[in-house]
């Protein structure tokens, strides 16, 4: 089986590969969070990137460590959103030809800006797994270079310089927050984060509408026996896979799962309190908090805001929704 090997030499070189293609994104005090939490609480804005999400990262770090010929032939990827742009936008950097697959379930912002970076959509199936089949399909038949969203070293890799860049100006952090779709995130700020402070703690999020991460860290293997529902963070939906399960549990300390009721009030939360829109895998951050999790309690805490592609019917919908009064 694949394994996944990412060190922190391939980050600190992915970091300094990827370095001119991306925005070394704010990072920012919470004070209301930081008082109501009764920690000290900060936000990575990587919803700040050119395509609104950190998924940028490992794209690119893929499109730059392929030759030339692979770029000649073009690239082929799968995803449930931000991952389709991401390639679409780095494929285009780097004069490439690039199909993102798509399952039905995508975002409709998310499908047309893949398109206006100048990919070509295929959207085909109901979930991740179908379109990642069809993905598998075209780069069969046509000899692209498939780009995985999570499953690779380069994507780790690239991922991981987030907490690279953070905490090369602030390494004062006690404990990071993941949101956790495929892991690739989770993995590669683990990875960077423990070999630049070995005691900070790394937490996995993920929604209990889809959380095949609880179990799977817990047993020490791949488990994917759990409910699997629409989520307002449809970019953590679905299950995951071994290699990356495996990783993580050689640098990850656990994963939280939050509800989908604080997960949508952490995306009007966010709104009401720092004037930005964000989607919902980067409210898991906020839920984790809102829900007042032991495991963050009194520590310097770093949130990773993954993204801000939410389509605005449904933001106003979440927004216009009453939560309960947190004191």
């Amino acid at each position: 089986m694949y394994k996944i090997e990412v060190g922190f030499k391939d980050i600190c070189e992915a970091y300094t590969r990827i370095k001119p293609y991306v925005v070394k994104t704010p990072l920012i005090r919470s004070d209301k969070m930081s008082e109501l939490f009764g920690s000290d609480v900060w936000f990575k804005l990587e919803n700040m990137q050119p395509i609104g999400a950190y998924k940028l990262r490992g794209a690119m770090n893929n499109m730059l460590a392929m030759s030339k010929e692979d770029l000649a032939r073009g690239v082929v990827a799968a995803s449930a959103g931000n991952h389709s742009q991401a390639v679409a936008y780095a494929a285009r950097m780097q004069g490439a030809s690039a199909i993102v697959c798509v399952p039905e379930s995508t975002p409709m912002n998310k499908r047309e800006s893949a398109v206006r970076y100048g990919a070509e959509l295929v959207v085909y199936g109901a979930d991740y797994a179908a379109a990642e089949e069809k993905a598998h399909e075209i780069e069969r038949e046509q000899g692209r270079k498939f780009v995985h969203a999570y499953e690779s070293s380069e994507t780790v890799a690239g991922q991981g310089t987030v907490a690279l860049e953070v905490l090369l100006e602030n390494n004062d952090f006690d404990a990071i927050i993941v949101p956790t779709g495929g892991g690739g995130l989770l993995c590669g700020v683990a990875i960077a984060a423990k070999a630049m402070k070995p005691e900070i703690e790394v937490y996995g999020l993920q929604t209990d509408t889809s959380a095949p991460w609880k179990k799977s860290f817990a047993e020490k293997r791949l488990n994917n026996d759990c409910p699997f529902i629409p989520s307002i963070a449809d970019g953590l939906e679905g299950e995951i896979t071994w290699p990356n399960v495996e990783l993580a549990l050689t640098c990850v300390d656990g994963i939280i799962v939050v509800s989908e009721e604080s997960t949508k009030e952490g995306i009007k939360w966010m709104a009401k309190n720092h004037h930005l829109m964000i989607e919902g895998a980067s409210a898991t951050c906020i839920a984790a908090l809102l829900e007042g999790h032991e495991e963050l309690k009194g520590k310097k805490v770093l949130c990773i805001i993954t993204g801000g592609n939410i389509d605005l019917d449904k933001f106003c919908k979440v927004c216009e929704a009453e939560y309960p009064e947190r004191d």
